[in-house]
């Protein structure tokens, strides 16, 4: 059992867990259903406080795509110089930004795209089988809802396009169905508002729910039925190694001493990590959400608009919109023109889905994202173990995520 030392009382936990969004939550409650005793430390006040707060809340358990394939060649131009589309990068002279755009590269092609898709996909799928699993025995509220998933084309190449990965995921037990436009209309009567629709893919098993309320369920399940030791507003400064136990310095009060350690940081993942050594490959990628009251053609099931990379999700009576991809934005606060765009951008889409008049909770994150769009989820060293990387499927994984690190964390 490690020592730890909790509010200057000396204290014990099997496991510490560094990071209280979705996937330090999960991680958590995959070692104190094992009967591990556990404390989780987070840097804000309060949990899934970060890249999970209002993300576009679509639980992708068929859509795993990784972010590099053939056709980022074409869409490259767009990605390094676009202004006013989805996507925008900040040029810098940062090795580690060219290193990771180097290895982004690397993996456009057929074949990467293919074998990290079903590698993301296996985890997306141990995912769902962990979340049914949990809601069984603690049925937390946070909007959930089986509801499917549209993702809508405007571009019939692009839609016929879609097949190859509806035939890769198949044999996996992924559902998936190509419809034209009428048919896509009559599953979603919402998508009659998006004007050029050429059809669509159906996922009839996706979900959705609020990350945060999710959280804020778990974090009770936790503390007050697993007695889960947390410690919020703990801002570390250093984490080293010393003799067998890992040392964690925050900038005030006393150093925590841990034997096992798994660091679900995000972004901040790879700062943290490199002065023991260890390079974690993460790109911060931005994205934007707001949420409003439904409109008065809301749609039931998610819809993603793939021509300009919208995600809208029902939760409840509120709509959620998330979109826009900044790369190598590394400040979280939202920029008020990117979020007018962004807004701007949904209303054209799908005009009467949301009361767009009434917008709340203008949100940004930063996206951890590896260039082969698969979380890193592995000892790190003796007793550490990372569980990072998660991209725009933090979310949907947080759950399989949880058990795999554990796994890590206890084999000996």
């Amino acid at each position: 059992m490690s020592s730890v030392e909790l509010h200057g009382e000396p204290a014990s936990a099997d496991l510490l867990v560094l990071g209280a969004g979705v996937v330090g939550l999960a991680t958590a409650y995959a070692a104190a259903r094992r009967g591990l005793s556990v404390l989780l430390l987070e840097r804000a006040d309060g949990p899934v406080l970060g890249t999970s707060f209002a993300n576009g809340a679509q639980l992708s358990y068929a859509y795993t795509d990784a972010m590099a394939g053939p056709s980022t060649w074409s869409q490259l131009p767009a990605m390094l110089f676009g202004r006013n589309g989805p996507f925008r990068t900040r040029w810098s002279a940062d090795p580690d930004f060219w290193r990771w755009g180097l290895a982004f590269l690397r993996q456009a092609n057929r074949a990467r795209l293919q074998a990290n898709t079903l590698a993301t996909l296996e985890l997306a799928l141990e995912s769902r089988i962990a979340l049914h699993a949990l809601l069984q025995h603690h049925p937390i509220a946070f909007d959930h809802a089986v509801s499917g998933k549209l993702h809508a084309y405007q571009d019939a190449a692009a839609l016929q396009g879609a097949r190859a990965m509806i035939a890769l995921k198949q044999p996996f037990g992924v559902e998936q169905h190509l419809l034209d436009a009428a048919q896509a209309i009559a599953m979603e009567p919402a998508l009659a508002g998006m004007s050029g629709l050429a059809g669509a893919v159906h996922s009839p098993q996706e979900e959705a729910g609020d990350p945060f309320l999710f959280g804020t369920g778990l974090l009770q399940v936790l503390q007050q039925q697993y007695g889960v030791q947390t410690r919020f507003g703990f801002e570390l400064e250093q984490l080293s190694r010393q003799d067998d136990h890992w040392c964690l310095r925050p900038r005030a009060g006393a150093t925590i001493k841990a034997r096992r350690v798994v660091v679900c940081t995000g972004i901040e993942g790879a700062a943290l990590l490199r002065p023991l050594g260890i390079r974690v490959p993460l790109m911060a990628i931005k994205g934007y959400s707001f949420t409003a009251p439904c409109g008065v053609r809301a749609p039931t099931a998610s819809i993603t608009d793939t021509a300009r990379k919208l995600v809208f999700c029902r939760l409840g009576d509120r709509i959620r919109v998330a979109g826009l991809a900044d790369l190598n934005h590394w400040d979280p606060r939202p920029d008020p023109q990117r979020m007018a765009q962004l807004i701007a951008m949904a209303r054209d889409s799908l005009p009467e889905a949301a009361d767009y008049t009434r917008t709340s909770n203008h949100w940004a994150g930063l996206r951890p994202v590896t260039p082969w769009s698969s979380p890193v989820i592995q000892r790190m060293a003796e007793g550490l173990v990372g569980n990072l990387g998660h991209g725009m499927l933090g979310w949907t994984l947080a759950m399989g995520s949880g058990e795999r690190a554990v796994a890590q964390a206890m084999a000996r």
